[in-house]
């Protein structure tokens, strides 16, 4: 998976279905799911994913180690669907590796909050997104500095100048870093948002519903944190993405008026009732306030699959639908199946040690 990026033009689709055949092999189907649920230690569990993660690389038997190789291996997957990609698809899977180059900017400024090293900082950073993004050089730089007030005037000629300029500033005022981390999660947004109209048409239908979708639903979890923590609205409804798939501007915002969670996931129930489109997928069941993105994220896949599964008899068509359909599930994999189990098996251990 070491190819440069740039190195190949791609024409259309019909290579790239040629050139992905091994896609099909990677994700955990419901026998395999299965017999993960029943495995009972971390090392069984390597070894039975390591097929299904090519490259898959654990230096150290922890949670932290084994997320960080686990969100490796898933973007050097999406980097290698990138070189074989024709142009409007590359962008857009670029756009989709910008989340991690968040992640990487967040952990070098709390890194410096909180006093780290730069050998510290770097052991949190990701590099192998840097190489997709070809922002190793960048990120190098970004390590060198000791201050806040470096990192901010280092980015101000960057596309996250104003996140980091209104987040510093509040972090400076409150010593919350809440603002900094919701406008950074924001940009990611807002630039998958700002593509979908240099998309084509097949292309368009299918990811900009991802779009939709994935936006939907960082806003409804935008507005819950923000009630369960009481957060100012006037400054939760900045970071509100506008843009919307069953609930309209208006719902969106009598939402943000609501001051309790179980009124929220009440009136949330009862547009997902009546809302074409979504209600035919839809029971109370589907929406459990204890682990509600989850849920949420259950609830919209299952509908932007069943809405497109039938549809896949062109090649493009196909082709565009498994590089979606690859990207949705191996990151439902590790954050839903994989991560839990880990963490399951190590509390039981830690309680069997008390």
């Amino acid at each position: 998976m070491g190819e440069n990026v740039t190195s190949i033009i791609v024409p259309s689709y019909a290579y790239t279905y040629i050139k992905m055949d091994f896609l099909k092999l990677l994700l955990l189907d419901e026998a395999s799911l299965n017999r993960l649920k029943q495995l009972e230690n971390i090392e069984e569990i390597i070894n039975f994913l390591k097929p299904y993660y090519p490259e898959l690389e654990i230096k150290k038997l922890d949670i932290v180690e084994i997320e960080k190789a686990l969100f490796s291996t898933y973007i050097k997957l999406i980097g290698k669907i990138m070189i074989y990609s024709p142009e409007n698809m590359r962008y857009f899977l670029r756009n989709i590796l910008l989340k991690y180059e968040i992640y990487n900017i967040k952990q070098v400024i709390i890194g410096t909050i909180i006093g780290m090293s730069k050998e510290e900082k770097r052991a949190n950073v990701n590099f192998t997104v840097e190489k997709y993004l070809e922002n190793e050089e960048f990120m190098k730089k970004l390590l060198e500095l000791t201050s806040l007030e470096e990192i901010e005037f280092f980015l101000r000629k960057t596309r996250y100048n104003k996140a980091i300029r209104e987040g510093l500033l509040y972090f400076r005022n409150t010593g919350e870093i809440f603002v900094l981390e919701s406008f950074l999660d924001q940009l990611y947004y807002q630039n998958l948002v700002s593509m979908k109209r240099r998309l084509n048409k097949k292309e368009r239908e299918m990811i900009k519903l991802y779009i939709n979708y994935i936006v939907e639903i960082y806003n409804i979890n935008m507005i819950y944190r923000g009630i369960k923590n009481n957060i100012d609205r006037n400054l939760l409804s900045q970071f509100l993405i506008k843009n919307y798939l069953f609930l309209t501007e208006g719902r969106m915002f009598q939402l943000l008026e609501l001051d309790n969670v179980d009124i929220f996931i009440n009136y949330l129930r009862t547009i997902y009732k009546i809302t074409p489109g979504i209600k035919e997928n839809y029971n109370d069941a589907s929406i459990n306030p204890l682990c509600l993105r989850r849920s949420l994220e259950n609830l919209y896949i299952n509908y932007y699959f069943k809405k497109f599964r039938a549809k896949v008899g062109d090649i493009e068509y196909f082709t565009i639908y498994k590089i979606l359909e690859i990207l949705i599930k191996k990151e439902e994999e590790i954050k839903f199946e994989i991560l839990p189990k880990l963490v399951q098996i190590l509390n039981e251990k830690f309680t069997l040690l008390k």
